[in-house]
């Protein structure tokens, strides 16, 4: 017998074990041979993670998938592992040494690494346990990382194999750079927040004091403005950069600085005797309506500036160090001054070399911090007086400071402002790859659902940049490449194949080197000739070869054959760029085949608000104190009642209480069962049975086991899971167990043994349905519910086949539950008492329905609280009327509630409504709080109106019943 209340506490650890004794989820297991394989790789987690409600919605919408073509008698494998996940990585195991007064420099390379793959082994990945909590079915045996050999192997076979087809190159670009870490990070590791921060507007003047009309003027051509000037206003906020300007740009169609175009103008720091000139340039990039429409271009250190300079040849010199100081380095400022100088009166573009070799900093400045710097400069500017002034209350000139908000990029891990650096970096041909990902999209053969992010991956895909594929970390991949004496790089897959590449090389032709490599080589000892590259690779990089490296590739394996390409990907939409995409350029160039069908895209778990889960905030929902309050499965029940297509889920722990309430109706349900004798039968047959009941409940198990597995199948979670709860809830224990009872109750043994062996047949069958989303309840009551040992987990059961149809039974019954439902609900609304005995006349009732109301006639009266049941011709006064097919039910109820007190009551309740309503519709047309409130707060307003909407359309009827009734 079932424990009366089901513990999810003491349950899941006991299933959990059974799973793992039985091995039931290794790739394969329950399948026939020759079965059809279904794959899915887990988007690893950072080694460093713990499970999150993103990683909780992720991860249950897989495993559903997963158990569900287990169930259906696949070759499944769902692929689990982890990510290295280089800077965050690093970031733990450093602090852990700083708590010891020790820093990763001291204890070199080789030590650092070893510590890391200590803490790995012994704290790591504590994320994969935590997924198992929550029921993932992975094969856990075959649980890869990214720093397996074997995935290291495939990193380096592809690194080599696109570096020889020249799809990888080292050069000097533009990137993200945490001073911090002292590495360039992706894009996915930069964090754009909302700042406190200042527009300063400075004259650059004009090269031996030449002056020219600067002349406003407004739509018509009339003049608005006009004085000589001897200057060009720029406004920046970020002073400190103005050291490494190369020019100053303004837009070919600005007529104001027409006049200047093409002349020098004086950058307003640093000694006076050395101060630099730069070209005031045409470009289409500055905004003529925006400030003074003039820009300077530090092409060094803005990624906007980087693309104009490159454009107009204008040279890019880097200001700051690895810390993100002001450059120390090198000859004194006037030495560089004096070459910059040379370099934009000749207007030729120097070298890369060259031109990083120039420190531009002042020597005053030097070694500062960047934003010391910043404060130094503009008080120099301001005393200079080449600040733009405006006047203050009193009249007096000051300088012209904007105080605003600013976008700030901010690195995620550090927390630190992120500079764009001028930087060598390793950088492989995006846009060469990305062309076969993006047919294949365009074409069909990979999918996304929604479709519309289709439009997202297209945008991203079609003006992609080079991908900065190197870091300067030390725990990662690191790149095989390795540099010769005079610098020239030699890319292998072996140190050994590296110098052999550099002996022919260098002994090839007559060189300067020739003869001091013969000479290394005669006593030679590892890196007395080469030197390997210091970098690692991106954790993107690795982490883009998922689908088919933790299937044995580049070896030709068994799994690599029977399981790539994989079905479908489970992702976030915040990683379409930096992982979907790389996955599809990786899969198609190395597999000539796409790594995935189909990409589900899941929306954002929110809080009940709608608001982002973020610490600062302070709503963060933690999936293991859910897990250990409701269970599991009710948490997984609710992300997937809840993950409808395009839309967040809005997470309340009251509704995780509420569907855990779900799983205790089927299990008392299922306890209801078994004290009534309910045993499964082996020879019992759906079409075998005689009860019109039970013949009902049968075509209504066909028509959700169909639902169910339509919803699944097309990604729409919250459809499947509705239609087993509708079908567990609403038909099974509401209807079919109240409908069964007089059957349990009475003499006719032939039904009794029907009416168990059909229910025991159902819940057999919804144990199936439900276990793909409530795994752990489910196998626990098909172990408990046989009377005998079964032949199978339920987890490798087969998958319910929906091939039971009698319309003629399903119309009886259902009309039979509208009717009581009907009743009901007008008994609620007129605030009819509980225990009062109403009459029911059936208006126009035909043959059927007589008929119908004759054989119910028990149920009907025991289930709706009916006395006295009638038929007539035509309605009687002053009753509430529900229509039923070709029928009305007629309740007359006027001598058992005031009807004028409850008209009364209503329209009380109607003119509250309609006054919230009014205030609500005011707010949501005021176009300045739709524009200033917080996204959440507005989608909130909106959903309390909808309800409001929805309860007025309801008192709107009860009030037209009693109306009627009246």
């Amino acid at each position: 017998m079932l424990e009366k209340t089901y513990d999810a506490k003491s349950v899941e650890p006991r299933i959990a074990q059974a799973w793992e004794d039985a091995n039931a989820f290794a790739a394969g297991a329950g399948s026939k041979p020759g079965a059809e394989a279904f794959t899915i790789v887990i988007p690893p987690p950072n080694v460093t993670g713990s499970l999150h409600m993103g990683h909780a919605l992720n991860n249950t919408l897989q495993d559903i998938l997963i158990r569900f073509e287990r169930m259906r008698g696949k070759n499944v494998l769902w692929q689990p592992g982890m990510d290295h996940a280089g800077i965050a990585t690093q970031m733990v195991v450093e602090r852990q040494l700083a708590e010891s007064g020790l820093k990763r420099r001291d204890m070199g390379r080789e030590q650092f690494i070893d510590r890391v793959w200590s803490w790995k082994e012994q704290s790591g990945g504590s994320i994969m346990h935590q997924l198992k909590r929550l029921g993932a079915s992975c094969d856990w045996d075959r649980e890869r990382f990214t720093m397996d050999d074997g995935l290291s192997e495939a990193v380096i076979e592809v690194f080599v194999s696109l570096y020889r087809e020249g799809l990888i190159y080292r050069g000097k670009r533009l990137v993200n750079w945490d001073p911090t870490f002292e590495t360039a990070i992706s894009d996915l590791e930069v964090e754009n927040k909302e700042a406190a921060g200042h527009m300063w507007h400075f004259k650059y003047p004009l090269a031996g004091g030449e002056t020219y009309t600067y002349v406003e003027k407004d739509a018509d051509g009339n003049v608005l403005f006009q004085e000589e000037r001897n200057y060009i206003s720029i406004a920046t906020t970020r002073p400190e950069t103005m050291l490494g300007d190369g020019a100053v740009a303004v837009h070919p169609s600005d007529e104001r600085y027409a006049p200047i175009v093409g002349k020098l103008c004086e950058i307003p720091v640093g000694p006076k005797e050395h101060r630099r000139l730069i070209p005031i340039i045409t470009d289409e990039y500055p905004d003529p309506t925006f400030g003074s429409g003039a820009v300077k271009i530090t092409g060094a250190h803005d990624f906007n500036d980087y693309q104009v300079a490159r454009r107009n040849h204008i040279p890019l010199y880097r200001l700051m160090d690895t810390r993100a100081s002001m450059r120390a380095d090198g000859e004194p400022y006037a030495v560089y001054a004096a070459r910059a100088l040379e370099i934009a009166k000749s207007g030729e573009l120097p070298g890369e070399d060259e031109v990083d070799g120039i420190n531009l900093v002042p020597d005053e400045y030097r070694g500062l911090d960047r934003f010391e710097a910043r404060r130094r400069i503009v008080e120099a500017i301001n005393a200079e007086g080449l600040a733009v002034t405006i006047k203050d209350d009193e009249g007096n000139d000051i300088p012209y400071v904007e105080s605003k908000k600013i976008m700030q990029p901010f690195g995620d891990r550090s927390g630190v402002v992120i500079e764009p650096m001028l930087t060598d970096q390793w950088f492989a041909d995006a846009k060469t790859l990305a062309q076969p990902a993006i047919a294949s999209v365009r074409e069909g053969r990979t999918n996304f659902v929604p479709k519309n992010w289709e439009k997202t991956y297209f945008e991203w895909m079609e003006n992609i940049e080079p991908w900065c594929i190197s870091r300067q970390l030390w725990w990662g991949h690191r790149i095989p490449a390795w540099y010769g004496p005079d610098g020239h790089v030699f890319v292998a897959k072996t140190e050994k194949e590296a110098l052999d590449q550099a002996v022919e090389y260098y002994l090839a032709v007559d060189t300067p080197w020739r003869d001091w490599v013969k000479d290394q080589l005669e006593n030679f000892e590892p890196g007395n000739i080469l030197t390997r590259d210091e970098d690692v690779l991106d954790t993107w990089f690795s982490s883009a070869l998922w689908p088919f490296s933790t299937l044995g590739w580049p070896k030709k394996t068994k799994e690599l054959d029977t399981y790539y390409q994989t079905d479908v990907l489970v992702t976030g939409f915040d990683i379409i760029f930096f992982w979907v995409a790389r996955m599809m350029m990786m899969g198609l160039h190395f597999m000539d085949e796409e790594p995935f069908h189909t990409v589900y895209v899941h929306a954002l778990v929110r809080d009940k608000n709608g608001a982002k889960m973020s610490k600062s905030k302070g709503n963060v929902i933690d999936p293991l104190d859910l897990i250990d309050e409701y269970g599991a499965d009710a948490l997984r029940f609710t992300l997937a009642i809840m993950a409808a297509q395009g839309r967040d889920v809005k997470l309340d722990p009251a509704r995780i209480a509420g569907y855990r309430n779900f799983g205790t109706k089927l299990w008392n349900a299922t306890r209801f069962a078994e004290m009534n004798g309910v045993a499964g039968n082996p020879d019992f047959r759906p079409q075998d049975a005689k009860l019109t009941i039970n013949r009902w409940i049968l075509t209504e198990l066909t028509r959700t086991t169909t639902a169910v597995t339509d919803g699944i199948t097309g990604y729409r979670f919250n459809d499947a899971s509705a239609s087993a709860y509708r079908f567990v809830w609403n038909l099974f224990c509401d209807w079919y167990v109240e409908l069964l009872k007089p059957v349990f109750n009475g003499e006719d043994e032939a039904a009794k043994a029907e009416s168990r062996a059909c229910m025991a047949y159902v819940l057999d069958e919804v144990y199936k349905l439900l276990h793909p989303i409530m795994p752990f309840m489910t196998e626990e009551l098909w172990a408990q519910t046989a009377g005998k040992e079964r032949d199978t987990l339920l987890c490798h059961a087969a998958w319910p086949t929906p091939d039971f149809e009698d319309a003629e039974a399903a119309s009886e019954i259902n009309w039979l539950v509208d009717l009581v439902s009907g009743i009901r609900s007008v008994r609620s609304e007129m605030n009819v008492p509980p225990a009062a005995t109403a009459p029911l006349v059936m208006v126009g009732a035909n043959a059927t329905t007589r008929e119908r109301v004759a054989r119910h006639d028990p149920a009907i009266r025991r289930l709706a609280r009916i006395g006295e049941v009638g038929f007539d011709a035509t309605a009687p006064k002053g009753v509430a009327q529900i229509v039923i097919g070709e029928a009305t039910a007629c309740l007359p109820l006027g001598d058992l509630i005031d009807l004028k007190a409850e008209e009364a009551r209503l329209s009380k309740e109607l003119a509250k409504n309609a006054d919230e309503i009014a205030r609500i519709e005011k707010k949501l047309a005021n176009p300045n709080f739709v524009a200033k409130a917080a996204p959440d707060v507005v989608d909130a307003e909106r959903e309390k109106q909808a309800e409001l909407v929805d309860a007025k359309a309801k008192l709107e009827t009860a009030l037209a019943r009693v109306r009627e009734a009246g």
